[in-house]
Order: C-alpha cells, then sequence, then structure tokens
C-alpha cells in the first residue's frame, strides 16, 4: 500500500489568523517501507516571520521571499500524493493549514478519512507518556542527529522510522538499513534515491546440491530435470 509520510512548518499556529505554509515535505512509503522519493518545496507566505516561528524552523521571510507560491507548487503536491493516505504526526495542525491553502488556491480541501494521526495511535500505545516526535524518535532509538531544527522534509523522514516502530517494528522492513542506492525518480528540486533489492542467497547446501544431481541422473538422459540441471551448473 502506498502511503506519504507529511509534515509542514508554517508561520504560526492558527491559518485562520493569517498565518500561512512555508514548508511542505513528503516522503513516499510502499508498506510501510520509503522508497526514497521524496517531495519537498519552500512556499513564500507573502507576509513577515514571526520571531517564536523563526525560532522553531530557521525560515526567515528574506529566504522565503525569493520562493514560489503555494498556488504555484499545488500541481506538483497534489500530483505527487495522489489519492494516497497521509500519515502525520498531529495530523489536525497540518490539515487545517494544508487545506487553508487549498481553498485560497481554488482547490477542494482534503477530507479526515485520507489523513492517518501517528499521535493518535502513540497515545494508544503509550497512555501518560509524552508522545512528541522526538519523544517517540528517543523511544525508538530513531537517528535525528542531522536535524538541529525542525524541517518539513527531515521530520517527515524521522516520521517514517516512527510509523514503522508504532506498526510493528523495524523487523518488517528486514534489512532495509542495508539496502543499496540507485540514482531515481526526480520529483521536487532535485534528484532522489530509490531502494534497489538485495538478492536472495542461495538456500542449498552442497550436500543438497549434490544429492538432487545423483537423483536427476536416475532420471535417464531425455530428463527434462538434465537440461534444467545442466544450465544451473553452468
Amino acid at each position: 500500500m502506498r502511503e506519504i509520510i507529511l509534515d509542514t512548518e508554517t508561520t504560526g499556529l492558527d491559518p485562520s489568523k493569517g498565518d500561512r505554509l512555508v514548508e511542505i515535505g513528503c516522503v513516499e512509503t510502499l508498506n510501510q517501507i520509503p522508497t526514497g522519493i521524496e517531495f519537498h518545496r519552500h512556499i513564500n507566505p507573502q507576509r513577515d516571520m514571526p520571531e517564536g516561528a523563526f525560532n522553531v524552523h530557521g525560515l526567515s521571510a528574506e529566504f522565503l521571499s525569493g520562493k514560489p507560491l503555494f498556488v504555484d507548487v499545488v500541481a506538483d503536491f497534489l500530483a505527487f500524493i495522489g489519492t494516497s493516505r497521509l500519515v502525520i504526526h498531529n495530523a489536525e495542525f497540518d490539515m487545517r493549514f494544508i487545506n487553508a491553502e487549498l481553498v485560497r488556491a481554488r482547490h477542494p480541501p482534503i477530507g479526515n478519512d485520507r489523513v492517518l494521526d501517528t499521535l493518535a495511535i502513540a497515545r494508544r500505545k503509550f497512555p501518560g507518556a509524552s508522545n512528541s516526535l522526538d519523544a517517540l524518535a528517543d523511544r525508538f532509538n530513531v537517528d535525528r542527529s542531522k536535524r538541529d531544527k525542525h524541517g518539513a522534509l527531515i521530520d517527515s523522514l524521522i516520521l517514517a522510522e516512527v510509523y514503522l516502530e508504532l506498526s510493528g517494528g523495524r523487523q518488517t522492513s528486514m534489512a532495509l538499513g542495508s539496502v543499496p542506492k540507485v540514482q531515481g525518480k526526480l520529483v521536487g528540486s532535485g534528484t532522489v534515491t530509490a531502494a534497489k533489492p538485495l538478492d536472495l542467497p542461495a538456500r542449498l547446501s552442497e550436500a543438497e546440491k549434490a544429492a538432487h544431481a545423483a537423483f536427476v541422473a536416475t532420471l535417464g538422459k531425455d530428463a527434462i530435470w538434465g537440461d534444467y540441471a545442466k544450465n544451473v551448473a553452468e
């Protein structure tokens, strides 16, 4: 199943009071495993940046003034998420901003039926505990050493690992961390990478191979298994 892990950064806490979206980060997953395909945009909010918000994400009004407006990136954003479920931590906050921007750009809002809130899942699993993204990352030993401030894409990448743990743990991904990378699809402003599956090792022992070859030899020279065994040997 395809899901999109999503996070945003904003100028404040309430879009109804003039706060705007300034960053969107999305990570594509298949069966809860990141594919390496991502979507990332900084957005010009056409307003000042309050000091409190700047201290959280470090995005200044000057930096964002040269970025595209939401109306200029909305088509790419909607094409990327498609009809997939959106996985968001504290989803109500992000969806209020996303839907406010969608309505402003004359697009229909996204319904709650398409959204999975990992904060709600965490509260059910760990009642009474701190369930912020940072707390969950620490609880599950998810590396966040590369993150000095909040950022939509880096937080989405952290959430992808947290979501996997909330859904059953890393054992579902097998050796995900050792999967090599190959050049993948161009999405957003840069080239991203996609995971290339590893070849599975042979499970037959040399003794089992020898026993099988001996059995095939008893079938006669015209047996089709003889041709198969020859091709495997070559």
